[in-house]
């Protein structure tokens, strides 16, 4: 999908590593310039635009904590100030935080997953979509999860909620944003194996088991996640929104 995104800006939320990572550099790959935001790893985020500049594109690292929402509206603006606009949003930042049960799951918990995976995508939203409205090819891409459809594994309840919350919002504004050309997409990764989220939270013994109940016989890898990304992103997927689409290995149907 070389140059496909040509002329396109985006930002890439939680891009400095991991399948973030991937996704910025998938984008900068297809042609488009992105700014790769970061809220503590800055010294990844550098590395990511200095590999997406090698490429020729324009990139900025810019950081903030996106569950405030005036940081989120700088995030926005400063990445649509310094590459001329905004084409592509792509809401990748969240995070598992940790496993706890319902009977033992703190206030505290619950907030900071909801937190950190809605409230952060609806702020960077809200934020870029007099941007997204303004440009000839608005596309959104939102990261929900295997977990919205499965419930997740064992203390992932608050979780599984938050990216069946991320479902939600993405049909919602599908249909909010479609008179005005806007696509808004969801991707539901399964078990993607080579980035550090699984390792802080499923023990090797519980990944394997994982990995052997995929009919494709692999773990998924962040370049797969990427590939469809960038579908989403283009010309060719401008007839596609509101739909979620599954990164699983054939690990579930919906």
């Amino acid at each position: 999908m070389q140059h496909v995104l040509s002329g396109r800006t985006a930002l890439v939320t939680g891009g400095g590593h991991g399948i973030g990572a991937a996704l910025a550099l998938g984008l900068a790959e297809a042609g488009a310039d992105v700014a790769v935001h970061y809220a503590h790893s800055g010294d990844a985020a550098a590395n990511v635009v200095d590999k997406i500049t090698g490429m020729g594109r324009r990139s900025i690292a810019v950081q903030g904590d996106l569950t405030d929402p005036e940081a989120a509206r700088t995030v926005v603006e400063s990445a649509a100030g310094e590459l001329g606009g905004l084409d592509v949003l792509v809401n990748n930042a969240g995070h598992l935080v940790g496993r706890a049960t319902v009977a033992e799951m703190t206030d505290e918990h619950w907030a900071k997953v909801w937190n950190v995976n809605v409230s952060s995508t609806f702020y960077v939203t809200r934020a870029a979509v007099g941007h997204l409205k303004a440009s000839s090819a608005g596309r959104v891409v939102t990261m929900a999860s295997l977990a919205a459809e499965n419930g997740g594994g064992p203390g992932s309840v608050a979780y599984a909620a938050a990216k069946a919350g991320i479902v939600g919002f993405t049909r919602g504004l599908a249909k909010e944003l479609a008179g005005d050309g806007v696509t808004v997409n969801a991707l539901a990764p399964g078990f993607i194996g080579d980035t550090p989220f699984h390792d802080a939270f499923t023990p090797p013994e519980a990944q394997a088991n994982i990995v052997a109940g995929i009919p494709l016989g692999r773990a998924g890898t962040v370049d797969d996640v990427a590939a469809v990304t960038t579908f989403l992103a283009s010309d060719a997927a401008g007839y596609v929104t509101g739909q979620v689409l599954d990164i699983n290995g054939g690990l579930n149907f919906r």
